[in-house]
């Protein structure tokens, strides 16, 4: 290849490479793996949630065991909600709630876990209760009567007894 014909090459594939990258840069496509994982981590935190929402009205028993799905206590539910798509979870509430990693309140998503200090056992600074945010400022979670159920995280009990939240997915 003459010299004068490499460099006219040079220059074509130079221009189609800075066409192709502003192309890119410009739809977005290809420049954010963190904003692909969001979107794949949302979707799975909702499918978790959607999942959860065909136990409404299971019973719960505190210290259920983790091989039925004829009652849950909160932990077992989370626990197997999240099994069923591949995200294991330790056994008690106090335990998942050191897993993942911490999330504010304001930037709750669905499949996030929250966690409370609730019930004749709180002191108001220990984990207690689990649940699932479920987006819309509701949780889906298992306890007392009704059992599985969804509540207002922004109002009554679950707001004042809120205490953290983590990030699993």
């Amino acid at each position: 290849m003459k010299k004068h014909q490499w460099f006219k090459q040079a220059i074509i594939i130079g221009m189609s490479t800075t066409i192709g990258l502003t192309t890119l840069m410009a739809t977005g496509a290809g420049t954010s793996p963190v904003a692909a994982a969001s979107v794949s981590a949302t979707s799975k935190g909702q499918n978790i949630v959607n999942f959860g929402k065909k136990y409404m009205g299971v019973r719960y028993v505190f210290g259920a065991s983790t091989s039925t799905t004829r009652y849950f206590d909160c932990s077992s539910f989370t626990k197997y909600i999240f099994g069923k798509y591949g995200k294991y979870l330790p056994r008690t509430s106090v335990a998942q709630s050191k897993v993942g990693v911490a999330v504010s309140r304001a930037n709750l998503r669905p499949g996030d876990l929250v966690f409370f200090s609730s019930g004749s056992r709180a002191t108001g600074r220990n984990v207690t209760h689990v649940a699932v945010y479920a987006g819309n400022g509701k949780i889906l979670h298992t306890y007392g009567s009704p059992g599985v159920t969804i509540s207002s995280l922004t109002s009554g009990n679950w707001n004042r007894t809120y205490l953290k939240a983590r990030r699993v997915l």
